[in-house]
């Protein structure tokens, strides 16, 4: 018997023990132990990880962009950031997928044909970058404006132009500032990711769908599903909180 033979069983074993215990409460997860079903469904969490990973870097670089262009003191720059982030910020993320989704990509695929290189995962990671991306900038803007008026005046003393003083400045102290808030957006944008399912994208949530409408289990994949993402959650808030700790200054806050 090889190595990997004896893992297979182990886990298999598991697995039952699992099964059997859940049905003692009355839960049927006997979906699990069919390889099909069960490798589906690790898939969807995996593209459901990489969703989190890619549109939480996504999300902050664009809110970055965004809280930069309305506080550059440029009204060429201010202004379009305000007016997307009102729009993004007021309007569905769901409807926002779809119209990126079903309208724009639709104009791409006019355009370049087959070359088109935007899948819809893809569009789930652009959309919710910049939705979130929108929130993130808000909050960033109320950390630079809460930067002390004396520091701000010791910067430009020392001849600090308007973009060193927002990039080595302000944007650093409002970052601190506006972290509770950040930390929030994001575990905001974890619960959102699910939404990659309305386009199909085999997410955990999509790929529970495609098992219930099979096997029936949809109270089993709900509280599998709601377990998953509290438990991306509570990841996310965990790291929120130590690099909260990490950056607080001496001064501000306990």
């Amino acid at each position: 018997m090889t190595d990997s033979t004896v893992v297979a069983a182990f886990q298999s074993l598991g697995l039952q023990g699992l099964v059997d215990a859940a049905r003692k409460l009355g839960l049927n997860y006997q979906f699990l132990l069919d390889a099909y079903q069960r490798g589906n469904l690790i898939e969807g969490a995996q593209t459901t990880l990489y969703l989190c990973v890619l549109t939480i870097v996504g999300s902050l670089l664009a809110g970055v962009g965004l809280a930069a262009a309305m506080s550059s003191g440029k009204r060429w720059l201010a202004l379009p950031a305000r007016v997307f982030i009102e729009v993004t910020r007021n309007t569905p993320t769901l409807v926002q997928l779809y119209c990126a989704f079903l309208v724009l990509n639709m104009l791409l695929n006019q355009a370049v044909g087959a070359a088109n290189p935007l899948t819809p995962f893809a569009w789930v990671v652009i959309v919710i970058s910049l939705h979130k991306g929108a929130f993130h900038a808000e909050s960033l803007r109320s950390g630079i404006e809460a930067v002390p008026a004396v520091t701000v005046e010791a910067a430009s003393s020392l001849a600090f132009d308007r973009r060193q003083l927002l990039w080595n400045v302000q944007l650093p102290l409002a970052v601190r500032f506006a972290l509770p808030a950040l930390v929030n957006n994001l575990i905001d944008l974890v619960k959102m990711t699910a939404v990659a399912s309305a386009i199909a994208v085999n997410d955990i949530t999509y790929a529970s769908i495609m098992i219930w409408t099979q096997s029936d289990n949809v109270i089993e994949l709900m509280i599998l599903m709601l377990s998953f993402f509290g438990l991306l959650s509570f990841l996310v808030n965990c790291a929120g909180r130590a690099l909260e700790k990490r950056l607080r200054m001496p001064g501000y806050g306990h």
